[in-house]
């Protein structure tokens, strides 16, 4: 079982840029499949950008695609975020997520096993 925890949300402007970092540990974090969900308080949590073990795939959401890039380093076994360019309605809290199913980047919340507990993002106007 993987441990995962976030860090680097914050308050930013709009057109600013921010760094999410996933910390893993408790198990071998280069055999995950990772991703990065946002939600919003009444919402159902939304796909974000999704990576596979090796990080030779990556997939993004249409809204993300261009301004934000997923990575991970497995020596560090942290996962990364990079948000560029920021909109108001990136503003969520932004969960990290492992899936015992590494060879892909996945796309649904279902197809992940264990989850962060979300940092919030905050796009100021």
């Amino acid at each position: 079982q993987v441990q995962l925890v976030e860090s680097g949300g914050g308050l930013v402007q709009a057109g600013g840029s921010l760094r999410l970092s996933c910390a893993a540990s408790g198990s071998t974090f280069s055999i995950y499949g990772m991703g990065w969900f946002r939600q919003l308080p009444g919402k159902e949590r939304e796909f974000v950008a999704g990576i596979s073990w090796s990080g030779s795939s990556t997939n993004y959401a249409d809204s993300v695609k261009g301004r934000f890039a997923i990575s991970r380093d497995n020596a560090k076994n942290t996962l990364y975020l990079q948000m560029n360019s920021l909109k108001p309605e990136d503003t969520a809290v932004y969960y990290c997520a492992a899936s015992r199913t590494g060879g892909r980047a996945l796309t649904r919340a279902t197809q992940y096993h264990y989850w962060g507990q979300g940092t919030q993002v905050t796009v100021s106007s």
